[in-house]
């Protein structure tokens, strides 16, 4: 038996259209794009624009150049953030974040450049708009909140949230690191002007890939200087999109297989969002019915992405993880790089594991799980 639900972590399996264009960007037209002007490089080139443009089309777009590529949404998120920041800036989050906001927020007020403001949900796991409107002063430049969290699957109240922004004139940033590709996403209207986002998770894409919407009205300070293959003759960063941001040889067989990702994603969305809605139930309930059990997640299925956090008896998170992949399942058990979250829980100490499903999750996939936890019990 070989089951895998990890998927928060990174998608498996991948379509075989992703492999495939992995190869080929490897093989048949191997060259740097917008370096050079001969056919392989201008095939090369063809590929990165072909996956800006299903990228803003699953976002709702039609301009390719609002889409920056990155190394992952943890680099996205560090231009969004520290591009969008100055000194005496304050910033509105939550304790619900991963470290990939949580950390740059940190380190820039380590330096004492910014103020932050860290709201708690009032269910456990959700931030109530009107707490977001409350924190808001006269100084505060950016609100950053995860769509989904990555402990508990709680999706946000980000299209209020980013009403609240829109009449405030803030600038509105969402992680949708465990939401692009498995929910429908639109930036307009959500309200945020930066959407950040991995390739390796439910975009189905390779490791080593993600990007950032960056709406054109806005404009980011870079976090990279460097080559573009534009504007050669001068020393200074062009101002040009989305080059201005992406200094550096880009991952062409990363992106030529995120482009098959995101072509999968948009054809088959409304089957994988009911997909992964359903199966996440079928876990959820499964577990709340076991005595022994404590769940970490939402009641509303509608609240819920495709991730069941919980822990099992006296055992520690990695005990049961353990437990569980010797029986030929794949979760996660740790801390998930949320501490915020896991005070919160209550769970900073143990973790919880995670079960996190994806478009090729099976119910029979989700009784396996369960018929594994009865027998940890």
């Amino acid at each position: 038996m070989d089951i895998y639900l990890d998927n928060a972590a990174t998608s498996h399996p991948k379509p075989e259209a992703v492999l495939q264009a992995v190869r080929e960007a490897l093989t048949v037209y191997n060259a740097n794009p917008g370096r050079s002007g001969h056919r392989r490089a201008l095939e090369a080139g063809r590929r990165v624009l072909n996956c800006r443009e299903e990228i803003a089309g699953l976002l709702g777009k039609e301009n390719p150049f609002c889409i920056a590529f990155g190394f992952n949404c943890t680099d996205s998120l560090n231009l969004a953030i520290k591009g969008s920041l100055r000194p005496g800036d304050h910033v509105i989050s939550t304790m619900l974040e991963h470290n990939a906001i949580l950390r740059v927020l940190s380190g820039l007020l380590r330096k004492g450049g910014i103020e932050i403001t860290l709201l708690s949900p009032q269910d456990g796991y959700c931030i109530d708009p009107e707490d977001v409107r409350r924190a808001i002063r006269k100084n505060t430049r950016l609100i950053a909140i995860t769509h989904a969290s990555n402990v508990t699957g709680a999706i946000q109240p980000v299209a209020a949230i980013g009403q609240i922004a829109r009449e405030a004139g803030i600038r509105y940033l969402i992680d949708g690191a465990q939401a692009l590709g498995s929910m429908p996403v639109n930036v307009d209207a959500l309200g945020c002007q930066l959407y950040a986002f991995p390739g390796h998770k439910s975009l189905l894409g390779p490791q080593g890939t993600g990007g950032l919407y960056i709406d054109p009205e806005i404009e980011l300070e870079t976090v990279r200087e460097g080559g573009t293959g534009s504007s050669s003759d001068s020393i200074l960063q062009p101002e040009e999109r989305p080059e201005r941001y992406e200094s550096g040889t880009l991952n062409l067989p990363g992106i030529a297989g995120l482009l098959e990702g995101v072509r999968y994603v948009r054809k088959n969305l409304s089957q994988i969002f009911m997909g992964e809605r359903e199966t996440t139930t079928a876990l959820w309930e499964g577990l709340r019915e076991m005595d022994g059990v404590e769940v970490y997640a939402p009641a509303e299925e509608a609240a819920r992405a495709g991730i069941v956090s919980f822990n099992v008896g006296d055992l520690s998170s990695s005990q049961a993880a353990d437990a569980l992949d010797q029986r030929g399942i794949a979760v996660r058990g740790g801390l998930h790089c949320a501490p915020g979250m896991h005070r919160l829980l209550g769970t900073l100490q143990r973790g919880t594991v995670r079960a996190s499903v994806g478009h090729a999750t099976t119910f029979e996939d989700v009784e396996a799980l369960l018929r594994a936890v009865r027998e940890l019990i």
